[in-house]
């Protein structure tokens, strides 16, 4: 059985070697959706029973790992020296930095990847990290698949 999760966020972002708009500062209305496939719960009284995983656990989880840290924060590709000197000089920026630029196909690996480790802990074990999309706007987005990273 799968089960999918959707949190959204706001974040700035810029793609530094783009050829049009998206080289400038800009922010965005982030959407993610995270796919977890596991047994339905069967344990007779349990408060989870008839699910694959509560959706408010679901929700917790990413929210600790991803939405908040990336939260109405700047997410930059540590080599945009230019930006990440420039935000470093205001004091309290939230900033993000990534390995790569932040596109929305980077986004969605590298919240695959922490998503991963995070859920694959739970309820015993049986749960599985499928898919993570990420929505750069309501038609945009990026898919991050197991078995594709």
């Amino acid at each position: 059985m799968r089960i999918t999760r959707r949190l959204e966020f706001d974040a700035g972002h810029r793609i530094p070697n783009h050829s049009s708009q998206c080289r400038h500062l800009h922010g965005h209305r982030y959407a993610i959706e995270i796919t977890l496939s596991g047994p339905v719960v069967a344990t007779a009284g349990a408060a989870d029973e008839g699910m694959v995983m509560d959706f408010s656990a679901v929700k917790a989880i990413a929210q600790q790992h991803v939405v908040e840290p990336w939260d109405h924060a700047f997410l930059a590709w540590r080599q945009d020296t230019a930006v990440v000197n420039f935000l470093a000089g205001i004091a309290g920026h939230k900033t993000v930095l990534f390995d790569a630029p932040p596109t929305a196909e980077h986004l969605a690996q590298t919240a695959f990847a922490i998503l991963d480790r995070q859920y694959a802990g739970e309820y015993g074990g049986k749960l599985q990290l499928e898919r993570v999309r990420l929505y750069e706007t309501p038609n945009c987005w990026a898919d991050a698949l197991r078995g594709e990273q």
